[in-house]
This record gives structure tokens, C-alpha cells and sequence, in this order.
């Protein structure tokens, strides 16, 4: 492609963007992005789905809040991809999407706003002071896209954190990880499926062998009870057996 920031239309369900460049509102090179003309082609997408795919250093943190909340206001599904770096406010738009994909080699980056500045003390005091005011709207957006306390993010900001694809899933900046290889994706969902057989197979196999035990003991207890009653009964008849007869009884007995 001619930029490093562009609309495809896939098919007539998904359109993809492209941010490959530094985010600038003054675009000096071919691979600088701005939010007027992010706003002016995002205006004529006329499919259901927007899958933005990014890697980016970052730049101007008025471009990138205003391209996020673009995004955020598309009609359609917006499902952002880290193809590479997500670094400072390109970290933010990777945020605008309801499905945030991290691939497995990818990097998010987030740090608080900075500046140059230049005057007396009182300028610079100033400066210091509005930076914290830049910097708010990125802690909100931060907040609102992960599992995180505000005081995490402001920690994390402070001390420029490198976020790996595992990581960005712990702390819920994103939503899923995407393998490089969709081969070994999709045989570590076989292996996974059978070992699950597997091991449903192991539990139903003890399962039967507690109900087989239980049996067992049933069947034996049964067993003891009717060897009981056997010798209860012979008890009893030995007893009948050995009693002495008399009257009409042991006038009638043969036995003699």
C-alpha cells in the first residue's frame, strides 16, 4: 500500500484499517496518520465490521484520543488487532475495540504524556500541571478497559510499562490471543479435546469402580445378615430337635 494507514474492504461484512505509522495531525510523511482523514474514510465504511490492525509507536495523544472515540462510535463491530507495537496512544486506540486481540508476539506500551517545553519556572510548573490534565483522559480509558485499579495504571504509566500478549490478557487489555501458527492453534484444541475425553473416561471409570466398592460392601453385608438368620434357624431347630415329648405327642412318635 501507498501509506501505512488505510481502509480494504475484505468482502461485504468486514472492512480492515491499518495503523502502521506514527499518529500525527500533520501528516509530513507518507506513513503519518491524523484523525481528519481517519474521520473522513471512517464516515464511508459501509460494512457491519471493522477490524483495526495496528503497530505503532504512538505520537500525538489529541490525534490518537480522537481516533479512539472515532472508533468507539462506529455503528458496526470494531475489533482491534496488536500485529506488532501498541506503544503510548496507539496503546489507547488499541482500546476503542469490544474485541481487543493481542498476537502472540506483540507489545503494548503505556506511559504518561510528555512534552518539550521551554521558559521560566512558572512556565514550566504550568506545563508539568497541564501534562497531568493530558495524561487523565488515557488513565480513564485504561481503567475502563481492564481489571486494574487506577492507582495500577497511574503506577504502571509512571514507570513506562512493556506489556506482553499474556500479560495484556491478565490485566484485561485484552480479550484473547492470537497464535501465529493457526495449525498449532488448532491442534492444541485436539489434543486438548482428547485429553479431555481422556480424562472424563478416568473419572467415569472411578466413578464406577466407587459404585462397584459400594456394591461389594452392600452384597457382603446382605451376605453376613442371611448366614446369621441361617444359624438363627438351625438354632432353633436343633433346639426343637433335642426338647422332650410328651402327652399325645410322644404317644404318636414313631421316632423310638
Amino acid at each position: 500500500m501507498d501509506k501505512f494507514y488505510q481502509f480494504t474492504k475484505v468482502n461485504e461484512e468486514t472492512t480492515e484499517l491499518y495503523i502502521f505509522g506514527d499518529i500525527t495531525s500533520l501528516a509530513w510523511y507518507e506513513n503519518d496518520v491524523n484523525a481528519y482523514d481517519f474521520a473522513k474514510e471512517l464516515s464511508e465504511i459501509d460494512t457491519a465490521n471493522l477490524n483495526v490492525r495496528i503497530n505503532s509507536y504512538g505520537g500525538s495523544v489529541s490525534e490518537g484520543l480522537a481516533i479512539h472515540n472515532l472508533l468507539k462510535s462506529f455503528k458496526g463491530n470494531v475489533t482491534t488487532v496488536c500485529d506488532g507495537f501498541a506503544c503510548s496512544i496507539a496503546s489507547v486506540i488499541f482500546m476503542a475495540g469490544k474485541k481487543r486481540v493481542m498476537n502472540k508476539g506483540s507489545l503494548l506500551m503505556i506511559h504518561n504524556a510528555w512534552t518539550y517545553a521551554y521558559g521560566n519556572a512558572k512556565d514550566l510548573r504550568k506545563q508539568a500541571d497541564d501534562l497531568e490534565k493530558i495524561t487523565e483522559p488515557s488513565i480513564q480509558i485504561y481503567i475502563d478497559s481492564s481489571n486494574l485499579s487506577r492507582d495500577e495504571i497511574v503506577s504502571m504509566m509512571d514507570d513506562e510499562t512493556w506489556i506482553t500478549s499474556d500479560e495484556a490478557i491478565k490485566y484485561g487489555f485484552a480479550t484473547e490471543i492470537k497464535d501465529a501458527d493457526p495449525d498449532a492453534n488448532q491442534s492444541k484444541n485436539k489434543n486438548y479435546v482428547q485429553c479431555q475425553m481422556m480424562y472424563n473416561q478416568v473419572v467415569a471409570f472411578k466413578d464406577l469402580q466407587k459404585e462397584m466398592s459400594k456394591l461389594n460392601e452392600k452384597l457382603e453385608t446382605t451376605e453376613k445378615e442371611l448366614n446369621k438368620t441361617k444359624e438363627a434357624l438351625e438354632a432353633e431347630k436343633a433346639k426343637q430337635e433335642e426338647k422332650p415329648l410328651s402327652g399325645w405327642d410322644a404317644f404318636f412318635n414313631t421316632k423310638k
